[in-house]
C-alpha cells in the first residue's frame, strides 16, 4: 500500500507542476521566455555534457528577430 500511494503523490505532484506551468505560459509569458533564456544558457556552457546541450537548445525559445511573417505590429519598416 506504501507504493501505491507514492504513486500517487507522484501523480498529483506532476500534475501541480504542470498546471502551474500552464498557467505561467499563459499569464506571464515575458517571465516565462526570460526563464527558458537563463536555463538554457546556464545547459549550453562548454562543460555540459552534450545531451545537456541538445535539451537546452529545445529549451531556448525561438528568436524574435525581425522575421517577415512575425504576426506582429507590422511597424517593421
Amino acid at each position: 500500500m506504501a507504493a501505491s500511494l507514492l504513486l500517487q503523490y507522484i501523480i498529483v505532484v506532476l500534475a501541480v507542476l504542470v498546471s502551474a506551468g500552464v498557467v505561467m505560459y499563459k499569464q506571464f509569458p515575458n517571465a516565462t521566455r526570460r526563464l527558458r533564456i537563463a536555463l538554457a544558457l546556464s545547459m549550453m556552457q562548454t562543460t555540459r555534457p552534450n545531451w545537456m546541450r541538445a535539451l537546452a537548445r529545445k529549451i531556448a525559445p525561438p528568436g524574435q528577430g525581425g522575421g517577415h511573417d512575425c504576426g506582429g505590429c507590422n511597424g517593421c519598416g
